[in-house]
């Protein structure tokens, strides 16, 4: 890993899929990422139920989180907020509600909402729509969701996408990540297009050049700085737009090459900080 070159103006976060292959709760992953040095946390909602399923209160997962001085800053959902059918799409709401309001009693302020469900006959017009409804439950609860294209999605697959209905939506935020920018084919300009206040998070990673995009995995992801990514201009172009949140390292691998699970959450913040700095100077 090469040494730090220039300045780091954001915040950063482990996404806990990166520590998936450690088999840790979710008490376990919050003191890791605390001591590992990240400013956030990004858990999955299944974690949080299995911890209150286990028969904890979500009042005492939130004193941890304080105590450590870690800020839960999204969680990784999965609800039927836009798919076509009605019925479903309901019970997607009702879903989101409830796991919502889980996450306002911890402090974490976001979910992400990405198009989970059939959405193959759908445009931005209709999801820009539930997306409104989405976020009429979240003003309630007290948590965001935040808009997330998915690459290989039947819509909604793209940052040309995205933007489109975060644009018919005002005060909306979007989630950012370079692997599904890549196997959906979105144009890294438009990046360059948004305001600081339309992304509410960025998911950091990295993909090898082979195989190629169209048939790329999860599991093929790499640490930030590993790979083709245009790492280098997202993160100029990030700063040149005023963004200064988080960065949030989400991998998919099954294992690390032996590392321990503190070791691998120590290397991802270094990566995340040495391949997301800028010359403040050019940037």
């Amino acid at each position: 890993m090469t040494e730090l070159n220039g300045i780091f103006p954001f915040q950063t976060a482990l996404n806990t899929s990166t520590l998936f292959p450690y088999n840790l709760d979710i008490l376990q992953q919050i003191e890791l990422v605390a001591e590992a040095g990240y400013d956030g946390i990004e858990l999955w909602i299944k974690d949080v139920k299995a911890y209150v399923d286990s028969g904890e209160k979500l009042s005492s997962l939130r004193r941890e989180l304080d105590r450590l001085k870690l800020a839960p800053v999204n969680a990784i959902a999965f609800f039927k907020w836009c798919d076509q059918d009605l019925q479903t799409r309901k019970e997607g709401l009702r879903q989101a509600e409830e796991e919502m309001e889980m996450l306002a009693a911890i402090g974490c302020p976001a979910i992400a909402a990405p198009p989970f469900g059939d959405v193959s006959h759908l445009d931005a017009a209709a999801i820009a729509e539930y997306f409104s409804d989405l976020k009429a439950i979240g003003r309630k609860a007290g948590v965001e969701p935040y808009l997330e294209f998915w690459g290989r999605a039947e819509y909604l697959s793209t940052l040309e996408q995205a933007k489109q209905i975060v644009d018919l939506q005002p005060m909306s935020k979007m989630l950012i990540d370079p692997f599904h920018m890549y196997t959906g084919g979105s144009n890294h300009e438009l990046l360059g297009s948004l305001t600081a206040d339309q992304i509410g998070i960025v998911h950091v990673n990295d993909y090898p050049g082979e195989p190629s995009r169209l048939i790329i995995n999860d599991e093929e992801r790499l640490f930030p700085g590993e790979g083709i990514a245009p790492t280098k201009h997202i993160a100029t172009t990030l700063h040149r737009i005023g963004y200064r949140g988080y960065l949030s390292l989400e991998l998919f691998k099954k294992s690390y090459a032996g590392r321990s699970a503190l070791e691998t959450a120590k290397y991802g913040l270094n990566s995340i900080k040495t391949a997301y700095s800028v010359n403040a100077i050019n940037s």
